[in-house]
């Protein structure tokens, strides 16, 4: 029976840390409850598992039992067992895990399940957990603020995000089409573009002046209610990766804007490169950087379908 999360609210005195939040998660299914410290998800774990009572809404699917699991810290451990090398102590880990995996039915809580482990042990973790996941058809819900576990283990996520849920999809959903600001900031660097429209609101393109640097935009088509009025700011967005550069050869339908390095920061597998635009400050991610160094000059590209307008 999958979990159904209805407009649960949750408040200490006076200071509400969950507010209408709303969400289903599908038998088969990891879904991950992705934000911050303090956004809330712990609360939202405790009210699921029955620790803790909500003020307001409804938890259902719950019948067939949840298990609860938070992943002992390193200093337990370390208690537990005495000074024992970094390896043997995330194979602990990683063996009460697989244990508490193995063990649970029905709906499996986990609160950051994988902190701390290093890449292949948590690579293992995960595996284990998908297989069982799928193979029994547990729900799980799992909840982490490191994105890149929204990427490797869940199947869907909700953002938590000022007590609410900003938005829920695939992670692939959220990061190439967040619909808020919040949203678009969760999954990872992301340029954000304060412009105004200057097209009808009918138009198949849109067409923005942005505020900074004042150049002119096209995007890609967007819904009505998001466009904003003529004299009112909104904000595009568009990842690194998505921004080109070059020398002047690009795609004939790009914004090319002229822009000067200002910074070079190499990431192993792919380069962070920062640039003005005439006063507009962007990212590009690029697998290497070729022929250009900081004061340099070149063409930038963001490709109008890369370019997404963001409600606030």
């Amino acid at each position: 029976m999958p979990l159904k999360i209805e407009k649960i609210s949750k408040r200490f005195d006076n200071n509400w840390v969950l507010r209408d939040v709303a969400f289903e998660a599908a038998d088969g299914e990891i879904f991950g409850l992705f934000g911050a410290n303090g956004a809330g998800k712990s609360v939202l774990l405790q009210i699921i598992g029955g620790s803790e009572s909500s003020n307001g809404g409804t938890v259902s699917g719950t019948q067939n039992g949840v298990s609860i699991f938070e992943m002992p810290k390193p200093s337990i451990l370390g208690s537990v067992f005495g000074r024992t090398p970094k390896a043997v102590e995330h194979a602990e880990r990683a063996r009460r895990f697989s244990a508490f995996v193995e063990s649970g039915a029905g709906i499996l809580v986990l609160d950051e399940p994988f902190e701390g482990l290093d890449g292949p042990v948590r690579r293992e973790c995960v595996e284990h957990l998908r297989a069982a996941t799928r193979g029994r058809g547990l729900t799980v819900v799992l909840a982490t603020r490191d994105p890149e576990i929204v990427f490797e283990a869940c199947d869907r996520a909700a953002l938590l995000f000022d007590k609410e849920v900003v938005q829920t999809g695939t992670p692939r959903e959220l990061y190439e089409h967040p619909d808020s600001v919040a949203a678009a900031r969760a999954l990872g660097l992301i340029n954000l573009i304060e412009a105004r429209r200057v097209t009808k609101s009918n138009s198949d393109i849109p067409e923005f002046h942005t505020i900074e640097g004042g150049h002119r935009l096209f995007a890609q088509k967007t819904e009505k209610r998001l466009l904003g009025a003529i004299n009112q700011n909104v904000s595009l967005a568009i990842r690194p990766e998505h921004v080109s550069i070059s020398f002047g050869a690009s795609f004939p339908e790009d914004n090319l804007l002229r822009a000067t390095v200002t910074a070079v920061n190499y990431r192993g597998a792919t380069t962070l490169v920062t640039l003005d635009a005439e006063g507009l400050k962007l990212e590009a991610r690029v697998l290497r950087l070729v022929g250009l160094s900081i004061g340099e000059e070149c063409m930038v590209g963001l490709p109008p379908d890369r370019i997404i307008v963001l409600r606030s």
